[in-house]
């Protein structure tokens, strides 16, 4: 027990000696009687030149060290430069071996940090260089071949004791200017304040700041406050009752300045692979985004479970706000009521929002989609009320249109900055499952219903495997195909539609009624190419339509053939009211695609005592037709006694010519063909002569051979064979 004893008297004896050694030498020793040898040996073994102009001070109780007023200069220009630096440790917290900074403070820091334009920075000039570095002495553990990495085992590691009474940080400043891009960064009037710091307990925090950028101009004054807690083992951390905000101004908010904000909870587990995120704001104007957040797993297969909502916003206001332009729309109303809400969940790797719910002003969108975060894999489906289209489009402009120059008789070639379409690298990385409905869409002043879209891509094949919808009376159906496998990407388009009248659907979709109908039509369609005049000019496919029943508006086909017949006649028309519309069954025709021309060559309808024939070329990238048109003749097609049809016009046709722009006036485009009237003319003389030969035949029978057979045979057999044989001759 005496051992013990002396012992213990003789640690308390060394701890004494200890603590009147040290309080001897901060009392006897000044360290200001050091600077000039401090400066010169930081002068040796580094490039910079250290100034010490204020003093250096220093105590016991607490142990501290105050330095004040130092500067250090590389290259003749400030690196870093502090008013005052005090650091302060309680000194029988040393004793029983639990350090306690009792206070740290830092005022006036002043850092220059640059890089040149050969992007070296300046601080990697500290040091000097050296031609060779010194190996370092072989220990012999080393020697020996032992593995020196790994530090014997303790048996188990003490959690770390850290405690600090205070940490003050002011009117500290950094410039960063970076002569390659010339961009230039400035942390000024920072300032940060935390006390009784404690590991595994709270404490406060509060944060004050102001950046700003060269370029762009952009200028960023921040303050943050929490309540702060890190376990002892540095492995678990809470962000607690976070209040932050944040006034941004500058060239990108148009001299404006913004106010944002983030407020919530925070929490993160090391070890347990952990994270937390509760109640948290975040808040950019009139923009609100609230959310719940559970992560699990920190690695490439995290599971997430919560909730993500924005809250229905203007966007005009928040454009407004930010001091951006307006959005230009047909409708001045839209954009200001928009929103977003969504579950979030699914396994490890894989990001699944559920009861998704979007909305658009008067437009909503409910589904489900999921992201995995290996594959980039996507997938969504999505089911809208309506939308119209047409509302957000740009206004249409009161300044006229720029004359058009004249197009060339053959396809412009391609310009030479022409881009290609699509990145086929990105396709083919794409896996997507996308199924998208809506129940009414307006664009282009066209109204669809029951839409319904299916796409998938995976290995660099995109399918529209479906595009379903009810138009007009009718219905559309169609499906596509990319083959990007190659680096000339192959494409394919199908459509069907059925029964879609053409009156209203061509009306509303550009104001031109010059035909009414139900129309059919199937088309199939092929191309090459990832540029748009590649799939114009290798466009291979064929276009087969029919109208069951319709009408030409603006043009009467009638007209033009009483012209004709007219003419035949040796007769003018006294009719002058003569209807804009043209009735037809049954017409239908096939169009020929080959690049920018389709072509024409079967087009019939039948129309009131005639037949439509015709057959011609569209011209889609000059918006040009040229048809040919024939009206045969093959009844009564008209009341007006110089439009009589006699033997003489009987199955012949009536030339009619549709030549022009059709984006312009299409009903102007067609008018009766006098140039091949030649053709008709010479069916017309045809006729005549047979109507002549007829006439003398019958005149034969009746004069010649009727009289004989009048002679031998009775009244009734005589007219029988009269009949027969007048048949014969016609």
């Amino acid at each position: 027990m005496k051992a013990i004893r002396y012992l213990v008297l003789a640690l308390v004896g060394l701890i004494v000696l200890a603590v009147v050694a040290v309080g001897v030498a901060i009392f006897v020793i000044n360290p200001n009687d050091y600077k000039p040898q401090i400066e010169q040996v930081v002068e040796d073994k580094t490039n910079l030149d250290l100034i010490l102009t204020g003093d250096i001070g220093w105590s016991i109780i607490p142990l501290g060290l105050e330095l004040n007023d130092v500067e250090a200069k590389l290259d003749g220009e400030r690196l870093v430069k502090l008013n005052r630096l005090v650091a302060q440790v309680d000194f029988w917290s040393l004793i029983a071996m639990s350090p306690k900074v009792d206070t740290f403070l830092l005022d006036g820091l002043d850092a220059r940090l640059t890089r040149n334009k050969q992007g070296q920075g300046n601080w990697t000039r500290i040091m000097p260089e050296s031609g060779k570095t010194a190996a370092a002495p072989e220990t012999p553990s080393a020697a020996a071949g032992t593995d020196v990495g790994t530090p014997p085992a303790t048996g188990g590691s003490e959690p770390l004791k850290f405690n600090v009474n205070q940490v003050t940080i002011s009117n500290a400043q950094i410039h960063y200017d970076d002569q390659a891009t010339g961009q230039a960064v400035t942390l000024k009037d920072f300032s940060l304040n935390a006390s009784d710091i404690t590991l595994g307990k709270s404490f406060p925090l509060e944060l004050g700041f102001s950046v700003t950028t060269k370029a762009p101009k952009l200028s960023v004054d921040g303050k943050i406050s929490a309540q702060i807690t890190a376990n002892e083992a540095l492995n678990s951390f809470t962000v607690a009752k976070l209040d932050s905000s944040f006034d941004l101004s500058g060239a990108p908010f148009g001299g404006k300045t913004v106010t944002a904000g983030l407020t919530g909870d925070l929490a993160a587990n090391l070890d347990q692979e952990t994270a937390k995120v509760s109640n948290l704001k975040a808040s950019l104007a009139n923009l609100e985004l609230t959310t719940n957040l559970d992560v699990t797993g920190f690695g490439d297969k995290p599971t997430l479970k919560g909730n993500i909502a924005v809250n229905e916003f203007s966007l005009r206001k928040l454009l407004d706000a930010m001091g951006q332009a307006d959005i230009k729309t047909s409708d001045p109303d839209v954009l200001k009521a928009l929103a977003f809400s969504t579950d979030i969940g699914g396994p490890k790797g894989k990001v699944e929002l559920n009861n998704v719910n979007i909305k658009v002003d008067d437009s909503s969108f409910k589904g489900k989609g999921s992201f995995g975060l290996a594959n980039s894999a996507v997938a969504l489906t999505l089911r809208g009320d309506s939308f119209n289209a047409d509302r957000y489009l740009p206004p249409a402009s009161d300044e006229p249109a720029p004359a058009e120059a004249a197009p060339a008789s053959k396809a412009a070639p391609a310009p030479a900055d022409e881009s290609d379409l699509l990145p086929l690298d990105t396709v083919r990385a794409l896996d997507l499952n996308i199924d998208l409905g809506l129940d009414k869409l307006v664009v282009k002043n066209l109204t669809i219903n029951q839409i319904k879209t299916l796409i998938t891509a995976n290995k660099g094949v995109v399918k529209l495997s479906e595009l379903s919808a009810k138009l007009y009376d009718g219905a559309i159906k169609a499906n596509a195909t990319l083959d990007a496998r190659t680096d000339n990407p192959v494409w394919s388009f199908s459509n069907r539609i059925d029964n879609v009248q053409t009156l209203p659907l061509l009306t509303d979709l550009a104001d031109v009624t010059m035909l009414a109908g139900g129309a059919n039509l199937t088309m199939d369609v092929t191309s090459h190419g990832n540029r748009v005049s590649a799939l114009r000019n290798q466009a291979k496919g064929e276009i087969n339509f029919n109208l069951a029943k319709g009408e030409f508006r603006k043009l009467n086909l009638t007209h033009y053939a009483c012209q004709g017949i007219a003419l035949v006649n040796q007769d003018s028309l006294t009719k002058t009211d003569w209807a804009e519309v043209t009735p037809f069954n049954d017409m239908k025709g096939t169009l020929v695609i080959d690049g920018n021309t389709l072509n024409n060559k079967d087009l019939v309808a039948a129309l009131a005592g005639m037949k439509l024939e015709g057959n011609g070329q569209v011209h889609l990238d000059t918006s040009k037709l040229d048809y040919k048109l024939g009206l045969r003749i093959v009844g009564e097609i008209d009341k007006d006694k110089a439009c009589r049809v006699t033997e003489v016009v009987q199955d012949v046709v009536i030339p009619v010519a549709c030549k022009g722009d059709y984006s312009k006036e299409p009903g102007k485009l067609c008018s009766f063909d006098g140039s091949r009237f030649r053709d008709t003319l010479k069916t017309i003389a045809a006729n005549a002569a047979k109507k002549k030969a007829s006439s003398e035949v019958q005149k034969a029978v009746d004069d010649k051979l009727g009289k004989q057979l009048d002679k031998k045979l009775d009244s009734e057999t005589s007219g029988k064979v009269k009949d027969a044989i007048k048949g014969l001759f016609k």
